[in-house]
C-alpha cells in the first residue's frame, strides 16, 4: 500500500475473496484508494439497476441462433414504477397477452425460455444469450422449446402467466439479479414445472450468480440441464426437487485450511 497506509494482518485473505476485508487504515479512516473503489463499485451497481434494457439486443443475438423470440413487457410501464410495484412486475400487459394469444405456432412446447431484466438488465445483456446456447448443445434435441420471451421489466413470477399462455410444460426465467458492490451483472435462473398464475417460490428451483466470476455459464447450463430432465421425469419443480447435479463436497482437510497454514 501507498506511504501513510497501515497494513491490515488480514488482508493475505483477500487473495480468497472478494469480499472488502482487511483494507488497511490511514490514520483513521479508510485509505483513500479503498474508499474510492468502494465509489466506484456502488455507482456501478445503482447504474446496473437503472440501466434501460437493451432488449432489441438480446432478441437479435437468441434470433441470431434459429430461435423465435417474442418481445413482450409486463405491466409495469417504466422503470419507477417497476422498483415502486413489485406486483406489476410479475404481470403481463394487454398487449402482450394478446400476442401471445395470436401465435400460430410453439404452444405446447416442453420448454419456454423467458430472458428479463430483473434488476440488472446489464447481466442478461451479457450473459442470456451465450447461456441459451450452451443450454441448447447441453440439453440436447429431446426438448422443444416455444419462442423465447424477452421481457422488459419483469420480475421472476412472469414467467408463470407466460409458460402457462404458451402451455409449455416448464419455463426457466433468465433475469438480473439484484446487484452487489462486487457483482453488477449477476444472472438468476429459475426453473417452474407447470407453470400458472399463482405458482409460489417454494415451486421454483433457483440457479443464482450466473457470471465468469461466479457460476461460469458452462456449469450453470450443465445444472440447469440436469434440473430439467428431472422435472420432467418427477413432473415437479421446488423444495421437493433438490440438485443432486454436483458431486457432493469432499471432507474438509484442516492441513489445507489457509487459515490453519500460517501464510504471512
Amino acid at each position: 500500500m501507498s506511504d501513510g497506509v497501515i497494513r491490515n494482518p488480514w488482508s493475505v485473505l483477500r487473495r480468497h475473496t472478494p469480499a472488502r476485508i482487511g483494507l488497511g487504515r490511514s490514520g483513521v479512516s479508510q485509505p483513500t484508494s479503498v474508499q474510492l473503489e468502494f465509489q466506484v463499485a456502488h455507482a456501478q451497481a445503482r447504474d446496473a439497476v437503472h440501466r434501460p434494457f437493451d432488449h432489441a439486443g438480446v432478441e437479435a443475438a437468441v434470433r441470431a441462433q434459429g430461435l423465435p423470440t417474442l418481445s413482450l413487457h409486463s405491466a409495469a410501464g417504466d422503470r419507477p414504477t417497476y422498483l415502486k410495484r413489485p406486483d406489476l412486475g410479475r404481470r403481463l400487459d394487454d398487449a402482450s397477452l394478446a400476442k401471445i394469444d395470436a401465435l400460430e405456432q410453439g404452444r405446447g412446447a416442453d420448454l419456454a425460455v423467458v430472458v428479463a431484466d430483473g434488476l440488472s438488465a446489464l447481466a442478461v445483456e451479457r450473459h442470456a444469450a451465450p447461456f441459451i446456447a450452451l443450454l441448447r448443445s447441453t440439453l440436447g434435441p429431446g426438448w422443444r422449446w416455444a419462442p423465447v420471451s424477452i421481457v422488459r421489466q419483469g420480475r421472476v413470477a412472469v414467467g408463470d402467466p407466460i409458460g402457462h399462455a404458451l402451455g409449455a410444460s416448464v419455463v426457466a426465467v433468465l433475469i438480473g439479479e439484484r446487484p452487489g458492490l462486487s457483482s453488477p451483472d449477476s444472472m438468476g435462473i429459475y426453473l417452474t414445472w407447470d407453470p400458472k398464475p399463482g405458482r409460489t417460490d417454494a415451486e421454483r428451483n433457483c440457479i443464482s450468480n450466473v457470471r465468469p466470476e461466479g457460476l461460469a455459464l458452462e456449469a450453470a447450463a450443465e445444472r440447469l440441464a440436469w434440473l430439467l430432465n428431472e422435472a420432467r421425469a418427477r413432473q415437479l419443480t421446488g423444495v421437493d426437487l433438490k440438485d443432486e447435479s454436483v458431486a457432493s463436497v469432499a471432507p474438509l482437510d484442516l492441513k489445507q485450511s489457509f487459515l490453519l497454514r500460517g501464510e504471512p
